[in-house]
């Protein structure tokens, strides 16, 4: 068989520029908030104990991005959402670096989920919503910068990362 899949992109040049670009253009239109939060999908901390390596890949993307972003470390924070069960997810949880980004007296803080191509329920209704009423009743503002939909960047950075994997061939 010819398949071939690409397994990640985690880290590609044009895909981290198009988030950097993306939360650069957010800012420039509705200000910048004195903190970014970088909030991925949450996954059972046993499943990286046994290998898995999305939680590496996910502190590369947002390591990359506060990059390019020309960010310290006390500038912007990782987090995971969509925790449910009982048992041990990766943390910090999104909902609790929130609270802890509250207790250093941020008052405003922009947010991206740069783990989802595109917005859906996790992003809007979890984040957008849930999580900045949550920063809200703390004294903050949460601003929700979208993902990267079919922004022409996004599109560009995934055809560029075909047209490599077309040329493996």
């Amino acid at each position: 068989s010819n398949a071939s899949m690409l397994e990640d992109y985690h880290c590609d040049p044009a895909w981290i520029a198009a988030y950097a670009g993306s939360i650069r253009e957010h800012g420039t239109q509705h200000g910048r908030g004195e903190h970014l939060l970088m909030s991925f999908h949450g996954l059972p901390q046993r499943l990286v104990d046994a290998g898995d390596p999305y939680a590496t890949q996910c502190s590369a993307s947002a390591q990359a991005i506060a990059s390019v972003l020309d960010l310290d470390d006390t500038q912007w924070t990782m987090a995971f959402q969509s925790r449910f069960g009982r048992e041990r997810w990766l943390q910090p949880s999104t909902s609790d670096a929130l609270d802890a980004l509250a207790e250093r007296g941020v008052r405003s803080v922009d947010a991206v989920c740069p783990g989802f191509a595109t917005d859906c329920l996790e992003t809007l209704e979890e984040v957008a919503i849930m999580l900045a009423e949550q920063f809200h009743a703390r004294g903050g503002t949460l601003r929700y910068v979208p993902c990267l939909n079919a922004s022409a960047a996004h599109v560009d950075a995934l055809a560029q990362l075909v047209q490599r994997e077309v040329a493996a061939w």
